[in-house]
């Protein structure tokens, strides 16, 4: 009973932090195609010239990989998790054998979601910290022209830390940029805690499966004590 507690409430924690690193990535993409998709001014040289804030090379499948793993981990674990956990203590309702289906099915996907967390946490790290201390080239930007800075790939992590260096004209645009710049470093970095409580609640899911086991009598028990209450039954009615 102790080892379903924990399950549960390692459940209710990863739902939590799920939808945080959901609404994370959902804050980042609603103003990347917003605000961030428009120009800013940048002060150069004793002028000022337009730059795009988005570059032509953006990478953005981290945030998606990202995406899937916490959507996975809300519909999938948690949700679907409840529901399994609900029929399993009401094998009545759609019967033991599909209950069990269910419950096998359940853990699997627990552990292809834990794979795919672990995937997303690693490649977001690999790509962003692949592109680490990468700056704008202000000359090449100046001169851009109506199009976007075209120079090197960048991840969102990167690439607006680089614009936060130029001398941005309008402060109120340089203060909106640091303040998604702290989103999308949540995200990011929420993925490590996102990873550990799923984890644990893979583990607690496989160790509550296998004591359920050991407590619930085998078959041939199961027929045995059925054959015993049989018997007993006949003897009963055969007794004057």
């Amino acid at each position: 009973m102790a080892l379903f507690t924990y399950l549960v409430v390692a459940l209710g924690v990863l739902l939590i932090d799920a939808v945080l690193e959901l609404a994370f990535i959902t804050s980042m993409v609603a103003w990347l195609h917003n605000t961030a998709s428009g120009t800013f001014a940048v002060n150069f040289n004793g002028s000022t010239f337009d730059l795009y804030g988005i570059p032509k090379h953006f990478l953005v499948d981290q945030g998606h990989s990202s995406n899937g793993a916490a959507g996975t981990a809300i519909v999938l674990i948690c949700i679907g998790g409840s529901l399994v956990l609900f029929l399993r203590s009401r094998p009545n309702i759609i019967g033991a054998k599909a209950t069990s289906f269910f419950y096998g099915a359940w853990l699997v996907i627990l552990v292809l979601g834990l794979m795919l967390t672990i995937g997303s946490l690693g490649y977001v790290f690999s790509v962003t910290n692949a592109h680490k201390g990468q700056t704008i080239d202000l000359d090449a930007a100046s001169k851009t022209g109506n199009h976007k800075y075209a120079l090197d790939t960048w991840t969102p992590q990167n690439w607006f830390p680089a614009m936060l260096k130029l001398d941005l004209a309008d402060e109120s645009q340089r203060n909106d940029i640091a303040n998604h710049l702290r989103i999308m470093r949540g995200w990011q970095y929420n993925l490590i805690p996102l990873f550990l409580v799923q984890l644990t609640t893979t583990v607690l899911a496989i160790l509550e499966f296998l004591e359920r086991r050991k407590t619930r009598p085998s078959a041939g028990e199961y027929d045995s004590v059925k054959r015993t209450s049989g018997e007993q039954k006949i003897v009963a009615t055969a007794t004057p």
